[in-house]
């Protein structure tokens, strides 16, 4: 009896529509991978492209001498300067016919200028890191941001389906080649084995249209042949809003000139051997890390109970998740016990951190916050997963005695420094309680080196025990070294625009000299530091009306920030343009941060208010590109961190900053404290290489600094 294959080679039409149907599928397939590929390469060009643009630029601004200097002396420029040439950009594309043409430029000569030319132009293009400028009219940055956002949208539609694709691609391409004697003249002539050949590698190809999988994955292709061909959309909104993931983007596609040194935080040798030895599962994270952030997650990893002291505004909270993500999916893996981890941040960037685990992650997180959420913690603990709450939350808090967190990540750490507070208590046992501890904090220190000390401690006790503290430099960093990390923006992100500081002193009025003089015989330092906006008139106020009236004029959001409710009413009276907030301490976490995304989201400028404790806090305010100090603050690291949160990962306006100042007053006493508690905490914090001499105060306290202030103002005014 023959088979049912050898029936079917008598249904020819039925078999040449399955070939048909194959290679209709084939072509498909084909077509998806190659737009997958070319939207590759067309990020790949489209950066070629403007690194050409902004090499020649830099070309065109070169001095000839350069040339002879790339050639040890040896090129004689005299030629090209006696015909007017000046820099390298003049002759860089000329042809050898026009530079043979200029008198005394021999073919010796000439070869030597090309091959300079040449050298000059690999060597800036190799070096070359590209910043997008927020300009629309850019057509070169515009392609390069439309293919980045077009391979993003193909990367989503297809990552899933990409090796099933190839997969697919190759297995219908090797049984239509050997079902290709079907067509109607070759049958005549295929006998014997071949033709079983031809009729199994046909039901094969039948096989494979049949599965789901094929269907499914054909469903595919064809979306992405649809987006690969339709017309770009404008990327520029995009852009402003998620510059990081641009970046981030583009990282992988073009090697990274962040210093390694910068990348690792300065570690110790051995330190970044074992992080670089250490995996990262990152199944369960929806975002793409920088290089940086990879080895800072690794390193919390490797570590276990660390500081993540990045600079603000480098992404301590996606590292943290990063760890915490590749905890579980391990965890899941092996089939091992997962226990639940907690997050205790201020109830300011509770809903960041609801956020950021919702978009970035596929995590499940519990809210734990308010007044007696005991039945949240009960859902917390039954689920197992991430609970996120607040430091005053904490403290009505019962958990069980039994109770053991997989990772305890502590944000804005620092607020657990007195190790006196009922805090910094409850934050300790927390620790204890903990495979994995995380502090996260760009501020390990404001005031005293025993701050950052107390954090150390918290996390790894015997690499500072008490009264055996290092006596050297060297030794310091060896010791904290296990334990603290810490990068800075200006060193590992090459795309962060310039910041630009500009202190605005102004004279005070008639009328703010009778305040200020009051606040200064009362001996009251607030009252001393708020005076300056007292007066309808004030010269303060005055100018930072002037300021967001110039802002509004080009188009740009500004942030204004005070320690003082009373001086954030008066600039929201004063001011010219929409006004959105304050930020306050007042306000629900939720609330906060609605305000900020409607000024987010506003057209046109706008101006956001904010206490500066709160809006320096756990924030991402890169909508802002003017930020405005409504007086000097007492720390240097609440100015810093208030700043971070517009100059920081994803901005892409350069960023004004301004500091409105009084001469004559308590302001100037201000700067200089803020000078010198700035060099104090490079040398101590700024560096994952801490350079500590002691564990001793480095400044006086916040009682003997408001006495001392009143003191040299009131010596002021009696003179």
């Amino acid at each position: 009896m023959a088979t049912s294959r050898e029936k079917s080679s008598k249904d020819l039409p039925i078999l040449r529509q399955w070939f048909r149907d194959g290679r209709t599928l084939e072509k498909t397939l084909h077509s998806c991978l190659d737009g997958i590929e070319a939207s590759k390469n067309a990020v790949h060009l489209s950066h070629q492209d403007l690194v050409a643009r902004k090499t020649r630029a830099r070309m065109e601004s070169m001095d000839l001498s350069i040339l002879r200097d790339s050639t040890q002396g040896r090129l004689s420029l005299s030629p090209l300067r006696n015909q007017g040439f000046t820099t390298v950009g003049q002759i860089m594309f000329l042809r050898e016919q026009q530079l043979r043409a200029i008198p005394g430029v021999g073919a010796a000569t000439c070869r030597s200028l090309m091959a300079a030319c040449a050298t000059l132009w690999d060597s800036l293009a190799k070096e070359m890191s590209v910043r997008i400028d927020f300009d629309p009219t850019d057509q070169q940055a515009t392609k390069l941001l439309q293919s980045l956002q077009r391979y993003a949208q193909v990367r989503a539609l297809s990552s899933n389906w990409l090796s099933h694709l190839g997969d697919l691609s190759y297995r219908l391409t090797l049984n239509l080649g050997l079902g290709e004697p079907i067509r109607p003249v070759r049958w005549l002539v295929t006998r014997g084995s071949k033709r079983t050949q031809v009729l199994d590698s046909l039901w094969r190809i039948r096989d494979i249209l049949d599965q789901d999988s094929t269907k499914e994955a054909h469903r595919v292709a064809h979306e992405v042949i649809a987006l690969t061909n339709s017309p770009h959309s404008d990327p520029w909104p995009s852009f402003e809003t998620r510059a990081a993931d641009f970046y981030s983007l583009l990282a992988e596609f073009v090697p990274t000139t962040t210093p390694l040194d910068a990348t690792q935080g300065y570690l110790t040798d051995e330190i970044v051997a074992q992080v670089n030895a250490q995996g990262l599962d990152q199944s369960l994270l929806n975002v793409n890390l920088r290089g940086y952030q990879v080895f800072g997650a690794k390193f919390a990893l490797v570590q276990r109970r660390v500081i993540l002291g990045d600079e603000m505004g480098l992404g301590k909270t996606i590292q943290a998740l990063a760890g915490l993500c590749h905890r579980l999916a391990q965890a899941r893996e092996s089939s091992e016990e997962v226990h639940p981890s907690l997050v205790i941040c201020p109830a300011s960037v509770m809903a960041n951190w609801g956020r950021e685990i919702t978009v970035r992650t596929a995590l499940e997180y519990v809210e734990i916050h308010g007044y007696d959420r005991q039945d949240e913690v009960d859902e917390w603990l039954e689920k197992r997963c991430i609970g996120v709450t607040t430091f005053d939350t904490m403290k009505g808090l019962r958990f069980p005695s039994s109770l053991r967190l997989g990772v305890l990540i502590v944000d804005e750490a620092h607020y657990a420094k007195n190790p006196r507070t009922g805090r910094s208590r409850m934050v300790k046992t927390m620790c204890d309680k903990a495979d994995y501890v995380w502090f996260l904090t760009g501020t390990p220190m404001e005031n005293r080196v025993e701050e950052f000390t107390t954090l150390v401690r918290y996390l790894q006790s015997d690499v500072l025990p008490p009264g055996k503290l290092p006596t050297t430099a060297l030794a310091f960093r060896q010791a904290v070294s296990p334990v603290y990390l810490r990068r800075n923006a200006v060193d590992v992100l090459q795309e962060l625009p310039p910041r630009i500081d500009q202190d605005e002193w102004v004279f005070f009025t008639p009328a703010d000299l009778v305040a200020y003089a009051s606040a200064v015989r009362s001996g009251n330092l607030m009252a001393m530091r708020q005076a300056g906006y007292e007066a309808d008139f004030s010269a303060k106020l005055t100018r930072f009306i002037e300021l967001v009236e110039e802002a509004s004029a080009n188009g740009l959001k500004v942030v204004a920030y005070s320690f003082f409710l009373n001086t954030l009413s008066r600039a929201e009276l004063a001011s010219p343009i929409k006004v959105f907030g304050p930020l306050t301490g007042e306000i629900s976490p939720k609330k906060r941060q609605s305000i900020l995304d409607d000024f987010t989201t506003h057209s046109g400028p706008a101006l956001l208010l904010g206490q500066i404790k709160v809006g320096g806090v756990g924030l991402n305010i890169q909508a802002a590109s003017v930020v405005i100090l409504l007086e000097p603050q007492l720390t240097p690291t609440s100015e810093d961190q208030a700043i971070a949160r517009s100059h920081r990962m994803g901005q892409v306006r350069p960023i004004q900053v301004y500091r409105i100042l009084a001469e004559n007053s308590i302001d100037q006493s201000l700067v200089e404290l803020l000078a010198s508690k700035t060099k104090e905490f490079d040398q101590y914090a700024r560096h994952s290489e801490v350079a500590a001499r002691s564990g001793q105060a480095i400044d006086v306290s916040f009682e003997g600094l408001n006495q001392q202030l009143v003191s040299i103002e009131q010596a002021r005014d009696l003179a």
